[in-house]
């Protein structure tokens, strides 16, 4: 019986299956112990692996009697394969996503700093290929292909409703950073295997990047920007995370960063919940989560 996704596996069927590499967890030749599995299911895994050449993100093809820890024998590894079998994707389709931004953008993007601005990014074919699989986060919030693209459509739809209703003095650039702040997230962290910081992305942090690259889109157009627009864009990408144990270097000073920080919280947070809800029957509590600080009843 051939078994396209660990979920429809039962205990003891005889499987043929495609496994990705998702975390080694020990070494001691010939046996890898290690988590893989597809975009609905990890299993852990004992791998007979005399060369030892097997590391995270490989997919391999393998045979046998599903049971945990699956034992491997026998492989070979799948060299052509779409990732998103294996890693968990946004649900709603991307490009729809990515239309959504657009309209927002085209209907509120006026000024010409705007205008240059969101285009140094969102006409980079690269940079938008990468943004398209970003990832949210590796633990948290949005942790699956797409979910950055998502997330910033959320927070750009709650800045914008926000600064209209109260009336925000700055609304185009509340809307525009909201559009760029989380932009440091396309390099910091990998999503082309398991989801994982790259170093510089430990290192440094998405802020930090994301302000790299705002500065490196105004010394490109360095007759174009005010000393204040460039403070005012900068500012919310430093202050979005809003409290300094949240993670950000200074707490909002700016209406604008207000208006980003709490957009940005509200999106991160039901996303959580979703997250946490998710396969919970009506009127049963979930686990205890950290990020949230409670159990909830659904």
């Amino acid at each position: 019986m051939k078994n396209k996704k660990l979920v429809d596996c039962c205990w003891g069927d005889k499987i043929e299956i495609n496994l990705m590499i998702k975390k080694i967890l020990d070494i001691k030749n010939p046996l890898i112990w290690a988590y893989a599995g597809d975009n609905t299911k990890e299993i852990k895994c004992i791998i007979n692996c005399e060369d030892l050449k097997i590391k995270e993100g490989d997919v391999i093809f393998t045979k046998g009697q599903y049971a945990e820890p699956f034992k491997i024998d026998n492989f070979k590894i799948v060299e052509k394969y779409d990732i998103k079998d294996f890693l968990q994707s946004v649900k709603r389709p991307i490009e729809d996503i990515m239309r959504e931004i657009e309209e927002i953008s085209n209907e509120e993007f006026k000024s010409k700093e705007a205008k240059i601005l969101n285009n140094y990014f969102f006409k980079d074919e690269d940079f938008i290929e990468k943004f398209k699989n970003a990832i949210g986060g590796v633990f948290n919030h949005h942790n699956y292909l797409g979910g950055l693209a998502e997330h910033t459509l959320n927070v750009m739809y709650l800045s914008k409703t926000l600064a209209y209703r109260y009336d925000c003095r700055y609304k185009e650039i509340a809307i525009l950073g909201a559009k760029l702040h989380d932009i440091g997230k396309v390099y910091e962290m990998e999503y082309n295997g398991p989801f994982k910081y790259t170093l510089r992305g430990s290192l440094e942090g998405h802020i930090v990047m994301g302000v790299e690259m705002i500065e490196r889109a105004f010394s490109e157009n360095p007759d174009i920007f005010s000393e204040d627009y460039k403070e005012r864009i900068k500012a919310i990408i430093v202050q979005h995370h809003g409290k300094l144990e949240y993670g950000s270097p200074v707490a909002p000073r700016t209406e604008e960063s207000y208006v980003v920080h709490y957009a940005d919280y509200v999106d991160a947070t039901m996303n959580k919940i979703d997250i946490i809800s998710e396969g919970i029957p009506e009127g049963q509590w979930s686990n205890y989560d950290k990020r949230i600080e409670t159990r909830l009843f659904l």
